[in-house]
């Protein structure tokens, strides 16, 4: 006996969960998860716990804390990258024409390698 297996509706993604979310600046919102990702990478590439993670980054724990759980709330891009910084990555920034016309122009973060140069 074949039972017919129902197919869950879906939605094509645009590549950022916060666009498809309604999010009112998205590009924002992925470079700042993008930061913490790395963020979180770094302190876990490098065996931190919360306490030391907070005494490099001169942050208090109970900050490093909700980093660490995705929280963006009171972390601006640049301080976040400032952050970086604190752990020895460097931020490279480059401004370059739309490679489309058809698009919005657009802000995202490449990241390297958690831990790379640590």
């Amino acid at each position: 006996m074949s039972r017919s297996r129902t197919v869950p509706a879906f939605e094509r993604s645009s590549g950022n969960v916060f666009r498809d979310l309604g999010f009112e600046r998205p590009d924002d919102e992925l470079a700042r998860a993008m930061l913490i990702a790395q963020l979180g990478d770094l302190v876990e590439a490098r065996g931190l716990r919360q306490a030391d993670a907070a005494r490099e980054l001169r942050i208090p724990q109970s900050k490093v804390s909700l980093l660490l759980r995705g929280h963006s709330e009171g972390f601006s891009t640049g301080r976040l990258m400032k952050l970086l910084n604190r752990l020895g990555q460097d931020i490279d920034i480059v401004v370059r024409p739309s490679r489309s016309a058809k698009r919005p122009a657009r802000i995202r973060v490449v990241a390297g390698r958690a831990g790379a140069g640590a």
